[in-house]
């Protein structure tokens, strides 16, 4: 068992990982996240490359929270990676809503902080402009109805590598999903490392960290960074490839994510690594970002 870990005990940037829950939120997804020494973690609630929406085990839900909370281990739901409210084929939309409105509760019943959600594409040929009617048409509603229902999880925007006509990769493009989303209250963000430099970010040049989070707060203002996925990049940056690499093992390298802890934007925000290697490579990841955060 960890130690249990009161929020003024809390590290100032809680570092852990996406876990495993094959078996159970609980049984499952804890343990791995125990033997890789995680002060917080990541989970999916349904499977991330299908439609279904499970209602999940009642048990290990509440377990799972109750663990979550004894062990002071901030929680994310990732959801499902065929989301795109920029879809021109209006079925997927469709089962973008669904989706996400059933990520978005389940994650407020096992108490999670944030549900990621990538930010999507503009499909079909679309003009971005259509696209991103479509998010505030379709994805406002549902930040509305989780404000209505209890100012459940934040919802945290990806953005992604670039690839295709993606409506949000380079930080700056933040700017007009923020404003189709009326800079919602529960909206927030969180960066992947890979992602940024895939789509053009240097994060391996000297200051380049800096200056994307100094470029975060200008675009989206203060407060908004709520999760941060920590992944080494197999590709130079621009390549637009989303290939993840273990931190220090990669182009970016680990001195970028030094950086990263002692900028004011991520004062207290997690860091959850989503890099190769299973268990031995997620724990050796684990504690090097914690050595640079400590050092």
């Amino acid at each position: 068992m960890l130690k249990a870990m009161t929020s003024s005990r809390r590290p100032r940037n809680p570092v852990g990982g996406h876990v495993p829950v094959a078996g159970g939120l609980a049984s499952t997804g804890l343990a791995y996240a125990r033997s890789i020494g995680a002060e917080a973690v990541q989970v999916f609630v349904a499977n991330p490359r299908g439609w279904a929406t499970p209602t999940g085990n009642p048990r290990q839900d509440e377990e799972f929270r109750a663990g979550c909370e004894q062990e002071g281990i901030p929680a994310y739901v990732h959801a499902p990676y065929l989301i795109n409210f920029g879809s021109a084929t209006a079925a997927t939309v469709e089962r973008s809503v669904e989706s996400l409105r059933h990520s978005l509760r389940r994650g407020g019943r096992i108490g999670v902080a944030g549900v990621v959600v990538h930010t999507g594409s503009a499909t079909g040929g679309a003009p971005r402009a259509k696209a991103l009617a479509q998010v505030h048409e379709h994805l406002l509603p549902l930040l509305e109805e989780a404000d209505r229902e209890g100012r459940g999880p934040r919802l945290l925007l990806e953005p992604t590598a670039g690839q295709g006509a993606s409506l949000c990769s380079l930080v700056e493009e933040l700017g007009p999903y923020f404003d189709a989303l009326e800079h919602h209250p529960l909206l927030g963000v969180c960066l992947d490392t890979c992602h940024a430099f895939a789509a053009g970010h240097d994060l391996a040049a000297p200051g380049g960290t800096k200056l994307v989070l100094d470029e975060l707060v200008r675009t989206v203002g203060e407060g908004r960074l709520g999760l941060v996925h920590a992944n080494d990049s197999k590709d130079v940056a621009g390549a637009h490839k989303d290939r993840h690499e273990n931190i220090g093992a990669g182009r970016i390298g680990a001195e970028a994510f030094g950086e990263l802890f002692v900028h004011p934007a991520a004062e207290g925000v997690p860091l959850v690594i989503e890099t190769p290697g299973g268990k031995e490579g997620h724990a050796a990841d684990v504690a090097l970002l914690k050595s640079l955060r400590d050092r």
